[in-house]
């Protein structure tokens, strides 16, 4: 069953030193006391998505549907590649829409994030990530972080630098951290 106070953090960037990461990690310093932000990171151990394999999935899927089913609300970090998602992001959303009537993200509340070194942030990435999402069936909120020229955004220990960008940051973690209390509530209703 999922606990409705903990948001699971992915980045989907598998670069070591990944500005996306660091947004993550920023998000987990802003949010609200009750809640708690978990990190999954193994996104490099997806296997690509095949139809043929659906029912044979593997530990690494297994465990990022366990990871999302177990939260209350899924924060993802994208950056943007090509003007779009990352491959392998959207391959980690494939495997977990599966199986598609009653995948792990359907009705769970999502946020997207994102930084990138270009002018525009990530807003091309979120957008696509939206669509996906959406179609998946999650419940996307609105609110968006876009952190562009990455490179100038954060200090050396990895905070953002300004505090603009850090107070929507922080009023978006804590908007997803409503949204997933208020998925748990309707889902134990739904289970009584």
């Amino acid at each position: 069953m999922a606990d409705p106070a903990v948001i699971l953090a992915i980045s989907g960037s598998l670069r070591a030193e990944s500005y996306n990461t660091e947004l993550l990690a920023e998000a987990v310093s802003v949010a609200p006391p009750a809640a708690r932000l978990v990190t999954w990171g193994d996104l490099v151990s997806i296997p690509a998505f095949s139809e043929d394999n659906e029912n044979d999935a593997g530990p690494a899927v297994h465990a990022l549907r366990a990871a999302i089913a177990g939260a209350g609300a899924v924060l993802i970090a994208t950056p943007e590649y090509n003007g779009s998602l990352p491959g392998q992001l959207k391959n980690a959303l494939d495997w977990a829409s599966r199986p598609f009537p009653d995948n792990v993200l359907r009705d769970k509340p999502v946020a997207i994030i994102g930084a990138s070194p270009s002018p525009g942030g990530t807003a091309r990435a979120q957008t696509d990530a939206r669509k996906v999402l959406t179609a998946i069936g999650a419940r996307v909120l609105q609110a968006e972080v876009l952190v562009p020229h990455a490179y100038r955004q954060f200090d050396s220990t990895g905070r953002l630098v300004d505090d603009d960008l850090r107070h929507q940051l922080e009023r978006l973690v804590a908007e997803l951290h409503t949204c997933g209390l208020t998925a748990g509530d309707e889902t134990n209703a739904t289970a009584a």
